[in-house]
């Protein structure tokens, strides 16, 4: 088996892997482009391995696994609000733990809602696409956004084939830090995680994230 790492990249303006349409349009505050890509000897290993990474990125709850031990811990909730383990849907909440202390309106979780999920299979072609945005919390009665990041910023996660090349790439849009919290204490973490995660969190949990939905046992 042929294995060819290319250097991960991380910058504004690169070219995105968005066939399954998951990622929006840029219109305000930064963008974030993670991407890790692997070339395969054949079509039908690079067919068989994108299977191996769809199933890596649709479960969710395992993302804290194959990111690596210093990252954060994602779980997938439903829409009534139940822990569950399935691959991730439309509709769902992730409720993520990150290292320090959680917001005070997601009883000390971030919380995102998945937007969409969506995959395409044309030929030589196939893709697998996640897009999540900042949200309350479904578990409490707070009206702030119990994340970070602004409501207006989203995430998209993809795993892409095309031929014998396979993409892992985690696309942050319109991100800026969130500016709607109640609590003094609420705002003081959220512009410092924010701003803080453009440069470091970031960076280091997409960077794992990706490297490890294309990791090859």
């Amino acid at each position: 088996l042929k294995r060819n790492w290319h250097n991960f990249f991380l910058c504004v303006g690169m070219e995105e892997k968005n066939q399954s349409g998951v990622i929006p349009p840029q219109h305000t505050g930064t963008v974030i482009d993670t991407v890790e890509t692997i070339e395969m000897a054949d079509n039908q290993a690079a067919q068989s391995f994108f299977q191996t990474g769809k199933q890596r990125l649709l479960n969710v709850n395992n993302w804290h696994g194959v990111a690596g031990a210093a990252s954060a811990a994602f779980q997938l909730v439903d829409a009534k609000g139940e822990e569950v383990a399935r691959p991730v849907q439309k509709g769902d909440f992730f409720k993520i733990d990150i290292p320090g202390p959680g917001p005070t309106a997601g009883d000390g979780y971030d919380w995102v809602t998945v937007e969409e999920v969506s995959e395409i299979n044309e030929g030589e072609t196939e893709s697998v696409g996640i897009r999540v945005r900042p949200t309350l919390s479904p578990l409490n009665n707070s009206k702030d956004v119990a994340h970070f990041y602004s409501p207006e910023s989203t995430s998209s996660f993809t795993v892409t084939r095309e031929g014998n090349r396979i993409t892992a790439g985690i696309y942050d849009r319109n991100t800026k830090p969130n500016q709607t919290a109640e609590t003094l204490v609420d705002k003081i973490r959220d512009v410092a995680v924010g701003a803080g995660a453009v440069t470091a969190f970031s960076k280091i949990q997409w960077t794992n994230l990706a490297k490890g939905l294309l990791k090859q046992e």
